[in-house]
């Protein structure tokens, strides 16, 4: 269980103010000058040295990412640049400079459309200088001079909330020109999306970010090569972002020797569902999921043997049956080795009063309904999917159609150029692994209605 001590957002819930000086009172913009001053191969060695792992999902080591960018930067104001964009020609290109190379940008997802996921949302509300602070460093670390936070639409008093705080920073000389006092200059701009979940995926962010349908693109080319505009960029998560200024602070030791190896530090997760207290907490990674349900969150409604299920990881990553739960640890490692993920971190608790056929066929709908449609297998797929799922809620099925249905999310998953294909198909493996006797039954209890 993680100490009180080695927290990092201590005001999660926002029982203090999320102002400057609250912030600064808790810790926030402080040393930031002398880390700023070592350059931007100490910052990206330092966080390569924590073992700090993308809080966004994919769990990708944050500072090889920040690594993969080109050292070459545009020495020219990054300003004069975008505005040769807007009277360019190019469609993903900014015009360069004298050859002397592109500008470098940093991009913050903050779109969290995640079902079940609502960390980054307490992160925006109540500890927006921790994510301005972290910025700036990432941004002196790949040589970025402007930063865009792509903000989910519904979050609307999120973005407000983070506007203040961008509009303190800038008045306090924090950001800006000569951010700091350190001598380099970063801007950072809110974008606002207009609610579509494919655009929490970073290359259709960055296509929504341009003014363009918000559709994947193909990789590679990454991001960190040919991302924003064509320029190198960094796309990371929100809590990614906020957790660097704490751990230059304190040390990468300090945050490697949290949870486990390979798997450390600390994360936030989100308790939803059939528990007393659904609640968002920081906790170290590799707790227990048992732990981590009984003692933030009041326990599963109706005691632990009343549990039916868990999806450990937002709506995307297979559910995990009691049996499995009973044991796991919350960590990328152990929940890869149990047959789903840690994802976003959004645990999503079922007891036995869910129907789960039922549970599963409203997330077809969802992934239905938010497929872009540039990948065959995804577009139609999803709809196939959605289909035979409402008829499984009823059991007007027959039980060869349940490894048909298996056989089609094996079509999809891992034939399409972003993750939502795979997000789609397995939710439905983790129902067909875990509770093949309840599907069946259901299809058994109907034809023996319709038979009488």
């Amino acid at each position: 269980m993680l100490k009180e001590q080695d927290k990092i957002f201590t005001n999660l819930y926002g029982f203090e103010s999320a102002n400057l000086e609250a912030a600064k009172k808790r810790g926030d913009w402080s040393e930031t000058k002398k880390f700023l001053d070592q350059g931007s191969e100490f910052l990206i060695q330092q966080i390569k040295d924590s073992g700090l792992r993308g809080r966004g999902g994919a769990g990708f080591p944050t500072g090889t990412k920040w690594s993969f960018v080109p050292k070459k930067t545009n020495p020219k104001n990054i300003l004069s640049l975008a505005a040769q964009l807007a009277t360019s020609s190019q469609t993903h290109g900014l015009p360069l400079s004298g050859g002397s190379g592109k500008p470098h940008y940093l991009v913050i997802n903050a779109d969290e459309s995640e079902p079940g996921t609502c960390k980054d949302r307490d992160i925006l509300r109540n500890e927006p200088h921790k994510l301005l602070e972290g910025c700036l460093i990432a941004a002196r670390a790949i040589n970025s001079n402007m930063c865009y936070i792509y903000i989910r639409g519904e979050y609307y008093n999120e973005a407000v909330a983070l506007q203040s705080a961008i509009d303190e920073a800038y008045d306090a000389n924090l950001i800006g020109k000569n951010a700091c006092n350190s001598g380099w200059d970063l801007d950072i701009f809110i974008h606002r999306g207009a609610g579509a979940y494919i655009c929490g995926e970073e290359t259709a962010l960055l296509e929504s970010l341009e003014g363009n349908k918000g559709q994947p693109r193909l990789k590679p080319p990454f991001p960190a090569l040919i991302g924003l505009y064509g320029c190198p960029t960094v796309i990371n998560n929100v809590e990614s972002i906020a957790v660097v200024p704490e751990i230059l602070r304190r040390g990468a030791a300090w945050f490697a020797g949290i949870g486990r190896e390979k798997n450390v530090g600390t994360k936030i997760f989100c308790i939803s569902g059939h528990v007393n207290k659904p609640c968002n907490v920081e906790e170290e990674m590799g707790i227990s999921l048992r732990e981590l349900i009984e003692k933030h969150a009041g326990g599963v409604r109706g005691g632990w043997d009343n549990l039916l299920a868990v999806i450990p990881g937002g709506s995307s990553v297979p559910m995990l049956n009691k049996e499995v739960c009973d044991t796991v640890l919350m960590d990328f490692d152990s929940l890869k080795a149990a047959g789903s993920g840690l994802g976003t971190a959004g645990v999503i608790v079922m007891d036995k009063s869910t129907d789960i056929v039922a549970a599963i066929a409203r997330l077809s709908h969802f992934y239905k309904h938010e497929s872009c449609g540039q990948c065959t297998p995804c577009r139609e797929g999803t709809g196939w999917m959605m289909r035979i799922m409402d008829r499984m809620i009823e059991g007007k099925a027959e039980i060869k159609e349940i490894d048909q249905l298996y056989g089609l999310t094996k079509q999809i998953e891992g034939h399409t150029i972003c993750a939502l294909g795979d997000a789609a198909a397995w939710p439905v493996q983790g129902l067909i692994k875990n509770f093949r006797p309840e599907m069946e039954k259901r299809i058994s209890v109907h034809k023996a209605r319709v038979t009488v």
